[in-house]
């Protein structure tokens, strides 16, 4: 992996949550070529090990730790262990999150008639539980981690925190209102974060992904012939660069945010990386 510029983090220590996926995995892949020492926190624990002995086997530092975000008790031990194998912490990277099916409704818009037919969900059959465990793993996902490893942070001139957001937050998307609330409320949160640490050393920024093709969406954006659903098609037409991200284009803005040097005085900033997809009105 080549990186767009070069930093140096070592002797730092990075705290990777949801890093057993895609694009996290590639965050956790990206702060490792940097010299940090990174530790992969995932639900999964044999993806958090794959992403943690493919940075060892790229040269790198890093260890796989099965953790749930929703439970303080699991986040505690995965210090414990950060701690007592790499030490105290440097960086935090809440990547955990996604979206629920019981949280999404079938159709983009409200037809009195589709209350009729079996299948489809509208607004009013949306399932609290769903929704519920949307906001917890997307909010308290990030909030969570943020309390058991902050308390490493502070003090540090160049500690930082970087939430992963979505496009979402700025415009919600029809069909995913728990997804695109739980979003807007990381958004939030990190102006608060950057605001609340703002006295002991601790810039807290986010970034906010567009359309990158992932395991969580691809069957939502690519048929079973391996071409663009209607969803797609969709997405692309109010996207002004009229393509999907790859997890590299994020690398550029990680990075920036990672360097003190180079972004020493942004804080509280939530950075979309969408093809324009935020800025575009669809006329």
């Amino acid at each position: 992996m080549k990186l767009p510029f070069e930093i140096d983090l070592k002797g730092k220590v990075a705290v990777v949550t949801g890093g057993g996926g895609i694009l996290c995995g590639g965050f956790a892949k990206v702060i490792a070529k940097t010299g940090a020492k990174v530790a992969v926190l995932d639900l999964n624990e044999a993806q958090a090990k794959a992403v943690a002995d493919e940075i060892k086997n790229d040269g790198g530092e890093a260890i796989g730790i099965c953790t749930n975000v929703l439970d303080k008790a699991s986040l505690e031990n995965a210090k414990k262990i950060i701690n007592e194998t790499f030490g105290t912490v440097d960086i935090l990277l809440n990547g955990a999150g996604g979206n629920n099916p019981k949280g999404t409704t079938t159709n983009d818009y409200y037809d009195a008639k589709d209350e009729t037919i079996e299948g489809v969900k509208t607004f009013f059959d949306l399932d609290p539980d769903g929704i519920s465990f949307v906001f917890n793993l997307n909010f308290l996902g990030t909030l969570l981690p943020t309390q058991v490893f902050a308390h490493d942070l502070i003090g540090k001139k160049d500690a930082t925190i970087i939430n992963i957001s979505s496009m979402n937050a700025f415009t919600p998307l029809t069909r995913i209102p728990a997804y695109s609330g739980a979003k807007a409320a990381v958004s939030n949160f990190t102006q608060w974060l950057a605001v609340h640490f703002s006295k002991v050393g601790i810039r807290v920024n986010a970034i906010a992904p567009g359309f990158f093709l992932t395991n969580q969406n691809r069957a939502l954006l690519i048929d079973e012939n391996g071409e663009y659903t209607a969803r797609s098609k969709k997405i692309l037409s109010q996207t002004p660069m009229e393509r999907f991200g790859t997890p590299e284009e994020l690398n550029g803005t990680l990075l920036w945010l990672l360097c003190y040097e180079a972004s020493s005085f942004v804080n509280g900033t939530v950075i979309p990386v969408d093809g324009g997809f935020s800025a575009y009105s669809g006329v």
